[in-house]
């Protein structure tokens, strides 16, 4: 590692949970305020029980996103989120070819990432020696 670079260290998982704490805070925050759009969607594409599917994923989205953004806790809801990503590129994006895929396989492996490595120094759980 470039050593000026290194004094660096503790930001890099602040700045990935920035990121995508903030993409999943407004997916679920779309999910939650269109939940009849939501739950339709989910039952076209075939996810069973897609009227409570629907609320639980926008929950863990929003307060997902938000324990993520904030690193408290993260270690749970990151995992969470990964499930999410999984669902949602079987059931949407694998014949849309990787174009499509991009973000969500992105975000995919951010949530590992962050689940493997912590929240780092700067969040809730470095706060209180949980990181």
């Amino acid at each position: 590692m470039n050593k000026s670079l290194s004094k660096y260290h503790d930001l890099a998982p602040l700045l990935l949970r920035i990121g995508v704490g903030l993409i999943f805070i407004f997916a679920g925050w779309g999910k939650l305020t269109g939940i009849e759009g939501t739950q339709d969607f989910f039952g076209n594409i075939g996810i069973p029980m897609a009227g409570l599917m629907a609320w639980v994923v926008a929950l863990v989205e929003f307060v997902g996103g938000l324990m993520v953004l904030f690193g408290a806790w993260a270690r749970i809801p990151n995992l969470l989120l990964a499930v999410i990503m999984v669902v949602a590129l079987l059931t949407t994006k694998m014949g849309e070819g990787f174009g499509a895929a991009r973000l969500d396989l992105m975000l995919l492996f951010a949530t590992l990432a962050l689940a493997i490595i912590g929240s780092g120094k700067y969040s809730v759980d470095g706060m209180t020696g949980k990181s």
